[in-house]
């Protein structure tokens, strides 16, 4: 039964006391695999295995979670719908909700710091909303994305309704093919028949998006950040966020001329490394910390910290958007990747929220910047059973919020903590993880000892 101890290693890397092995299971076959492997105590399992922590991907939790006992000490890498916050509908609908909430409760002012969602419809539910709002506004860009899909596939801009009537009738037009081919009891191609086997794209909702026409661009080229956040309990919501993440760049300049051109518009890394001129040794990332200088060094400290302290606000408020809705198993954490764009004025706008973050690297500096971060989530999900509790930075994580604002610990800055800003995360400082984890761990054996 997973969680069940098997046999003991040799010792602990750090409290050096025999220590019962960790059964790993894992279901990707990139960095994540190659950290699992390398963690002292750590045993890898296959197949039907026994298990104690598992690295799952998201199809084995909807069809396995509510079938699989767990016992105590069992941890897996996704809530069971982590899909209310990484879902482009559902996020949408959810954070409407709790805008709204707010407005009741605690008025107008509080309500407006859940507006860093650019104007959204999902489709084709609300296709008549989102006609009435087009027209309000005629000549603006709009973007259409999957709500189901990854890595920009699917995804286009419009600026004319034709578009998007020339699309909802191509829409149409297939959900009535596979629906005549069910009725027909058609037979795929492996055998089994339509009306036996769940299709995953007979409906397949997109979302109408205000396409964001002023980003903040660096040598004439669009980015946006991706930024890590580890939520370990949403009841009570308890969030760490990693000091490191990267700008992702487009690989052409940017210009709202050319509307189709993909290397222009979408800053994924699958989209970009398809670019004709892409160069694999020199990328399209800058170290975050690298984004945070160039910024000071342009706008000043001041401006930069309240930059800042907006994007702790969107990870705060999107989480607490969910918070009640979200299965909150104790088995259960998640690493998710924030996707966020920043315009002219210095605004962060929240794109998407990914569940399962591409831990396949880029580059030499990308796959280092990926094992720092995964070891330092194995080390706050503390299988081993090291840390107390109480701590306010493992590694490169710092505990941001903890059933309430987390105040600094480091005092980076002389700007006065305010705890409706949130600027307390660290994010962009100087990851000195080797360092503090030596302190760390040191200082737990020494507690353990007396």
């Amino acid at each position: 039964m997973a969680g069940e101890l098997g046999d003991e290693c040799a010792m602990c890397l750090f409290c050096r006391e025999p220590r019962a092995c960790i059964r790993f299971k894992c279901a990707l076959t990139n960095t994540i695999l190659d950290v699992l492997r390398q963690r002292p105590g750590w045993v890898e399992v296959k197949d039907e295995g026994e298990w104690d922590f598992y690295w799952c991907d998201v199809s084995w939790l909807r069809e396995n979670f509510d079938h699989t006992y767990m016992d105590e000490r069992v941890r897996i890498c996704h809530f069971r719908n982590h899909y209310e916050l990484t879902r482009k509908n559902y996020i949408v609908k959810n954070l409407k909700r709790f805008r709204k909430q707010l407005e009741r409760e605690a008025g107008k002012l509080e309500a407006t710091k859940c507006d860093f969602f650019p104007k959204t419809f999902e489709m084709p539910s609300e296709y008549h909303l989102f006609v009435e709002e087009f027209r309000k506004y005629p000549g603006i860009t709009w973007i259409m994305k999957p709500v189901g899909r990854s890595q920009g596939r699917g995804i286009f801009l419009f600026r004319k309704l034709k578009d998007i009537i020339d699309w909802r009738k191509s829409q149409t037009e297939m959900a009535c093919q596979r629906a005549q081919r069910k009725n027909r009891g058609f037979i795929l191609q492996d055998g089994v028949r339509a009306d036996d086997q769940k299709d995953e794209t007979q409906v397949e909702n997109y979302v109408a998006q205000r396409y964001i026409e002023n980003p903040y661009l660096i040598g004439g080229r669009k980015f946006d950040l991706r930024v890590y956040v580890l939520v370990m309990s949403y009841i009570p919501l308890k969030v760490w966020l990693y000091r490191d993440g990267f700008a992702r760049f487009s690989n052409t300049r940017f210009t709202l001329n050319s509307i189709d051109d993909h290397y222009v518009h979408l800053t994924n890394v699958a989209v970009q490394k398809t670019a004709p001129d892409y160069d694999p040794e020199k990328g399209c990332k800058w170290m975050i910390q690298r984004f945070r200088r160039y910024l000071t060094a342009k706008h000043g400290a001041e401006v930069v910290e309240v930059l800042f302290a907006d994007m702790d606000n969107i990870f705060i408020k999107s989480l607490q958007s969910v918070q009640k809705i979200i299965i909150s198993d104790k088995h259960c954490f998640e690493l998710y990747g924030y996707d966020i764009l920043i315009d002219q004025n210095l605004k962060p706008w929240l794109l998407e929220v990914n569940a399962s973050p591409s831990l396949t690297a880029s580059s030499q500096e990308d796959y280092e910047l990926k094992c720092r971060l995964l070891k330092d989530t194995l080390h706050i999900v503390d299988m081993e059973g090291r840390l107390t509790g109480k701590e306010k930075r493992v590694g490169g994580f710092d505990l941001m919020w903890n059933d309430g604002p987390v105040s600094r610990v480091e005092g980076n800055v002389d700007t006065p903590v305010n705890a409706s800003f949130l600027t307390n995360t660290h994010l962009g400082y100087n990851n000195d993880r080797k360092k503090q984890l030596k302190q760390l761990f040191k200082s737990l054996q020494t507690q353990q000892k007396v």
